[in-house]
């Protein structure tokens, strides 16, 4: 039968899976691939076996999105497809379902896949982690392509990911004579416009350049119109590179805040290294003629990573679109993912 991975993608789409709320899309991948298996907490395995001679390549990809905006289900237009995860991340999981069912009788390496959930949570609430420790047929693999969205670049290595907060201190009072309070919001001000003024720092890691950064994502404080407050709060969130220790980056971190006020680290996602040296990776970038380029982001190619596996970043989706309201993904795009996955195993 011929592959359609529009219409894939779009089925995919129409199935809800927003975080926590995977069941129904991990029923649906378990019957779509003849030799799938139910790995347990939402998780679908398929091709993942004992080991053989040839080498062992997971394609892995997480079945949850973000909450709904008003964009599923989705619908087709000429040469796309729209809707609630086409890029993030249902327009992978489809090319790893139609490369399940493809016919593996030419390729050279055997395939794995991986489906999951949880990943759009703080990694600490990922099913991927549970899964790596479980199943052991997963940890001999030779290398793990995560089809987070890349445009069909290969993007190696990841980001740390810290999330802390930042709690700010005074006294209240009333706002008739502030001078006899001590406005915690004020002294918020001062530290976020003194973290706001930090430079994103470059930072060269097995040749590639990532970039990191630390921003203050949500602030409160406050209680009535004509009360000073006594407590302010701010998250904050820092982005670092691989190379960089996760002692280090909660350090600095600390360093950059706790001058203004108590910093409480709420989750900690460590970075993932660069597969320096691992020949399966210079095969896929020469199956597409492709750049390596660094993953300005956060991925499961971490978690791969503490679980002793080599892993990239590779899919279809165009992470500019990742998260949006015109949530989208073009089938030339999805075409390519699958041809340069084909050519790789049968290389």
């Amino acid at each position: 039968m011929a592959r359609d991975l529009a219409a894939r993608t779009l089925e995919l789409i129409d199935i809800p899976s927003v975080s926590r709320d995977e069941e129904a899309l991990s029923r649906h991948v378990l019957r779509s691939i003849p030799d799938a298996r139910d790995a347990g907490d939402t998780c679908v395995l398929a091709g993942v076996t004992e080991r053989r001679e040839r080498p062992l390549v997971l394609l892995a990809g997480h079945l949850d999105t973000v909450p709904e905006q008003g964009n599923r289900p989705g619908r087709r237009t000429a040469g796309t497809v729209h809707g609630l995860g086409a890029s993030d991340m249902k327009a992978g999981l489809a090319v790893m379902v139609e490369l399940a069912l493809a016919p593996a009788t030419s390729r050279t390496v055997d395939l794995g896949f991986v489906f999951f959930g949880r990943e759009e949570l703080p990694h600490t609430d990922s099913a991927l982690s549970p899964l790596l420790a479980r199943e052991p047929g997963i940890r001999s693999a030779d290398l793990a392509i995560v089809m987070e969205p890349t445009a069909n670049a290969v993007q190696a290595g990841c980001l740390g990911n810290i999330s802390a907060r930042w709690t700010f201190s005074g006294v209240a009072g009333h706002s008739a004579r502030p001078w006899l309070a001590d406005n915690a919001i004020h002294r918020a001000a001062s530290g976020i416009a003194e973290l706001a003024g930090l430079p994103v720092e470059e930072h060269v890691y097995e040749g590639l350049t990532f970039r990191e950064a630390v921003s203050v994502t949500r602030i409160e404080g406050g209680v009535a119109d004509n009360v000073i407050p006594d407590l302010s709060r701010a998250l904050v969130n820092y982005r670092y590179a691989p190379g960089r220790s996760p002692e280090d980056a909660e350090a600095r971190l600390r360093g950059w805040c706790e001058a203004h006020g108590a910093l409480e680290v709420l989750s900690h996602a460590p970075s993932g290294r660069v597969p320096h040296g691992n020949q399966l990776v210079e095969r896929l970038r020469a199956a597409g003629g492709l750049a390596i380029e660094p993953k300005q982001a956060w991925t499961p190619v971490a978690e791969f990573a503490l679980g002793g596996i080599d892993a990239v970043n590779f899919g279809p989706g165009n992470p500019a679109f990742a998260h949006r309201r015109d949530e989208q993904v073009e089938t030339a795009a999805l075409e390519r993912c699958f041809e340069v996955l084909e050519r790789f195993a049968c290389t």
